[in-house]
């Protein structure tokens, strides 16, 4: 939910000239996942950039320990600022054009405008389906994308996530004739092998970052949970590289020897001196993203918009039990045209009883924009109301 007024509608960004300028002096974090929370010294991080606050945007960065070599859960401490500059990083260096060719910088705004993001993401068609991680447009209002070898800039919009498996899809507008990425689904990727993470380090634009580096591990897990707390999201079946991935670099490609892509950059570890990082594997992210083309929704994959009833809800309403209470609503949604206020304790949301405010934003995120459902609340005076509302289209689930 986090809702808030809508924004004017901005103009189609027209194609920009190219120009490839260094992006640092200094690399700072781990690749880092919108939606997801930051992690520091010796923690599991999304790889998306952010800020050193924990967030639940894109670019955003949830680190593993690199001490840590088997499936265990991890947790999310604030993002150590103090990184070694980019000279005193092994492996690290500006990408090569072909490097280059297939990926994109992904840039959201989050909250309406009330805040950025930035990672990365991989071409996969002539006319602009992207594949990026879901927490890199998580809570997104807004979705900007560069393409790297050109700088052209599009808009885009969510096609579909996966949020269980970290994976996203998006679709350019107007969009042609683009550089697709090259990957290696052959599944035949062994301990020791060369790789290389590329990727919008920082999130800064620029020349993509290349960190080298060899593979550590296959089908690892890992546990991220969000800055909010509440619920954490584990994933599985990922390649641990020991290649210095940082914040921004999620979504982005990790190379074999063969200039071939067999992963998807999305976390890794910060504030040691040993960097872990950790990639889904191509094949698996690729066949979440045929199945999100196909518009096949299922349990873990959600289709299209996510809808949005235009409540807020209060810090402290998270720990209630009894119902989800309202600490306001958006101009113009659809709570405030059915007349909830503030005060007001949401009891039960498209046929299902709500006793929890993280319940309600779970069955809210599970309806598509446009999409007709019945609400029923409490207001300030005890009386009870049932109403059918059409959910408006919201940030990225």
């Amino acid at each position: 939910m986090n809702d808030q007024p809508e924004p004017n509608p901005e103009p189609q960004p027209q194609p920009q000239t190219h120009a490839r300028t260094h992006r640092r002096p200094g690399r700072a974090g781990i690749a880092a996942m919108a939606g997801a929370a930051i992690l520091g010294a010796s923690g599991l991080a999304y790889a998306a950039q952010t800020d050193d606050s924990p967030t639940t945007t894109a670019s955003t960065q949830a680190q593993l320990p690199s001490e840590n070599r088997t499936s265990r859960d991890l947790p999310v401490l604030p993002l150590d600022p103090q990184a070694r500059s980019l000279e005193d990083r092994a492996g690290t260096r500006d990408a090569t054009a072909a490097e280059e060719a297939g990926l994109v910088y992904i840039n959201t705004a989050v909250g309406y405008g009330a805040g950025q993001a930035a990672g990365t993401g991989m071409i996969l068609t002539s006319d602009g389906e992207i594949l990026t991680n879901h927490h890199v447009v998580k809570g997104a209002t807004a979705i900007t994308v560069e393409v790297v070898s050109t700088g052209k800039t599009y808009r885009a919009a969510v096609v579909g996530y996966d949020a269980t498996h970290d994976v996203a899809v998006l679709q350019l507008q107007n969009a042609s004739g683009l550089t697709t990425i090259k990957p290696d689904t052959s599944g035949d990727v062994q301990v020791g092998d060369k790789v290389t993470g590329v990727g919008n380090a920082n999130g800064d634009g620029g020349a993509a970052s290349a960190a080298a580096g060899t593979v550590a591990a296959l089908n690892q897990s890992i546990t991220v949970q969000s800055e909010a707390g509440g619920t954490s999201e584990r994933l599985s079946g990922l390649i641990q590289v020991s290649a210095d991935i940082i914040a921004g670099d999620s979504g982005g490609a990790l190379y074999d020897s063969d200039g071939e892509v067999i992963g998807m950059n999305t976390a890794a570890s910060s504030g040691t001196a040993d960097v872990t990082g950790y990639a889904v594997p191509i094949a698996q992210a690729l066949t979440i993203a045929e199945q999100i083309g196909n518009g096949d929704e299922s349990g873990t994959v959600h289709i299209g918009s996510t809808g949005f009833l235009g409540v807020q809800m209060a810090q402290s309403a998270y720990g209630q039990s009894d119902g989800a209470l309202v600490a306001g609503t958006v101009d113009g949604s659809a709570a405030e045209s059915a007349g909830i206020t503030r005060g007001s304790t949401i009891t039960e949301f498209n046929g299902s009883r709500i006793t929890t405010a993280a319940q309600l934003s779970k069955a809210v995120a599970a309806v598509d924009a446009g999409k007709s459902v019945s609400v029923s609340w409490t207001d300030t005076s005890g009386t009870s109301h049932t109403a059918t509302v059409t959910l408006k289209e919201g940030p990225i689930g």
